[in-house]
């Protein structure tokens, strides 16, 4: 009995064995704790399996309960028989370890077929899917903290799946993207974001174009105070590059892979926006922040602040903090010159070029530091200016 209930049938018999429940609460309950990444109950088969369930003595229905003239739900509850196939299924469950073959090792197996460019892009959108998955998966698991520990282990477990394919992708991509050795061999070039996002980090305009930035992660520090002097600027900074060169060399020696540590970036906003065109720097708030990759875990974060801390002693490190930012459609353009300069730029953005194109900004002023000022004269300063823009009508 319990071995031929199928892993659909298995999810709803443990959620009515869990507590009665109706169908809609079902689907409910499906979608809160994430299960629509590893099962394929949908909503309208949710009542199918149902009646299924029922109909082999497992559920039956409940006593209904009427308030006035309400109709009533249909509530399902576990019987007897209904229980122990469901500990026997889940316990088998548990145990097994199942081989598992996705999809795409059918494609690998016919990679051959695709050609270089139209491959890069497919695991490309592959990366972005998960991507986009991990981050449902943790938004879900942060909106119940008081969530029982069986489900905190089903996040977990997903988060597990999940992490460990972007790590096996970014190694994937890297060994495509770079040449062969003398020994016909291919190496694996450290995963680099300025490669990878030629369109967002590498930017040939100099004039604000639009251009639709994906969902990265960071780490990021926050903080207030005119950058040229504020001491806890400075701190900040150091703080965010000690935990970000720390990531790099433990994930370079486990299974993540090695990266070059990207640019430093800034968001910044203040009270008044006229701040940053009249330079009244000593009321800017900011967040600095550099792009990690996709295999880096909120917990190899926390690992690293740690590890960071013990050797540069640099309170700030404590601060510094994993960040999710998906700004989309976004003004940009390359900016060269000192940083004092782009007060004039910024004033055509928001003056002239998001009013003629029936835009609006709708996040914070985003820069990305291209150069190194310590080493760069003022005049060739490379930075990238970005601003998240929507359409009026939105």
């Amino acid at each position: 009995m319990a071995s031929d209930l199928t892993s659909a049938e298995l999810t709803l018999l443990g959620l009515v064995v869990e507590q009665p429940r109706h169908g809609y609460e079902l689907e409910v309950v499906i979608t809160e704790r994430g299960m629509r990444e590893w099962t394929e109950i949908g909503f309208s088969s949710i009542y199918y399996l149902l009646t299924r369930l029922r109909e082999r003595g497992l559920i039956e229905y409940a006593e209904p309960s009427q308030s006035g003239n309400a109709k009533a739900r249909k509530v399902y509850v576990a019987t007897a028989e209904g229980r122990q196939a469901c500990a026997a299924a889940a316990e088998e469950a548990i145990a097994r370890p199942d081989p598992v073959f996705p999809r795409v090792l059918v494609g690998l197996a016919n990679q051959p077929a695709i050609d270089d460019g139209r491959l890069l892009g497919a695991l490309e959108r592959r990366s972005r899917a998960l991507t986009e998955r991990v981050e449902h998966i943790r938004r879900a698991a942060s909106e119940q903290p008081h969530a029982p520990e069986f489900v905190r282990a089903i996040f977990d477990y997903t988060l597990g799946q999940l992490t460990a394919e972007q790590a096996w992708l970014a190694r994937y991509q890297a060994s495509l993207s770079d040449t062969h050795g003398s020994g016909g061999e291919a190496r694996m070039a450290p995963y680099d974001v300025k490669r990878e996002h030629k369109d967002i980090y590498a930017p040939k305009n100099t004039t604000w174009a639009v251009v639709d930035v994906p969902q990265q992660q960071f780490i990021a520090i926050d903080g207030k105070g005119n950058p040229n002097t504020a001491p806890e600027y400075a701190s900040a900074v150091e703080a965010l590059y000690s935990v970000a060169y720390t990531l790099k060399f433990a994930s370079k020696r486990g299974e993540g892979g090695d990266f070059v540590v990207a640019p430093l970036e800034g968001l910044w906003w203040a009270d008044q926006y006229e701040a940053f065109t009249t330079g009244a720097k000593d009321s800017w708030n900011w967040t600095m922040l550099i792009s990690m990759p996709s295999w880096i875990t909120e917990e190899m974060i926390e690992d690293a602040k740690q590890t960071a801390l013990a050797k540069k002693k640099l309170p700030a490190i404590s601060q510094v903090r994993h960040h999710i930012l998906h700004e989309g459609p976004s003004a940009q353009l390359l900016h060269t010159g000192p940083y004092d300069d782009e007060a004039p730029v910024l004033h055509e953005l928001h003056h002239t070029y998001l009013a003629a194109n029936g835009l609006q900004a709708s996040g914070l002023h985003h820069e990305i530091y291209l150069s190194d000022a310590r080493k760069t004269a003022p005049e060739k300063l490379k930075t990238i200016l970005r601003q998240p823009v929507k359409g009026l009508s939105q």
